[in-house]
């Protein structure tokens, strides 16, 4: 299992180590003793999600307020799509810089997003699904949505026609908005978190 560090500090791409012979394959989709060696600080899933999406649909940019803050670990288990996380991360080094993979179910790749940073995806076949592995559970109210197409990041979704997208997410404020709205963390709220939030789940 191959782990690296994105353009996005602290979100990594993992990519593992196939096994094939004639019955098929087999991998590892996700080893926390490894990623906890990468992160400083365990992965411990509390939550599993899966969405299912037509071609073409455009979802994101999402993410969650801190507290109670939440990291991903997100793997294409249908299809395939166009995968974007974006840091949202008031004083990171990389504040709004993005990362863009392509996840096939077929490779097991994943990538893991940490605390504070927003993720979104595009569809590329239909009858995509998506595995979200999350640190915490769902708290009504801590969603917090950017506008994919907010001009100012200009993210390289790469469709061809416009895309099937929500009112909430087509409604979104843009990273600036959001920003002055105060809706986003700061990077060290959002490296604390990651790491008090770990250490206390994992004693509990």
């Amino acid at each position: 299992m191959r782990i690296a560090e994105t353009a996005v500090p602290g979100a990594y791409v993992v990519t593992p180590d196939q096994h094939t012979d004639e019955r098929g394959s087999f991998f590892e989709g996700l080893r926390a003793d490894l990623l906890e060696t990468v992160l400083g600080h365990p992965f411990v899933p509390r939550q599993v999600n899966y969405s299912a999406s037509r071609r073409n649909t455009l979802r994101g940019i999402h993410g969650v307020t801190i507290p109670p803050g939440q990291a991903k670990y997100v793997t294409c288990v249908r299809g395939a799509l166009r995968d974007i996380i974006v840091d949202l991360r008031v004083g990171s080094p990389a504040f709004g810089a993005y990362e863009v993979n392509v996840l096939e179910a077929g490779s097991g790749r994943s990538v893991y997003i940490p605390e504070g940073v927003g993720h979104g995806f595009l569809s590329l076949t239909d009858d995509t699904c998506i595995c979200y592995v999350l640190s915490s559970e769902y708290v009504p109210g801590t969603q917090i949505d950017i506008d994919p197409l907010d001009p100012d990041l200009a993210l390289p979704w790469g469709f061809t026609e416009p895309p099937l997208i929500s009112r909430k997410d087509a409604t979104a404020p843009g990273l600036r908005a959001a920003r002055s709205a105060g809706m986003l963390a700061t990077w060290q709220e959002a490296t604390r978190c990651a790491h008090t939030t770990a250490a206390r789940k994992a004693l509990s």
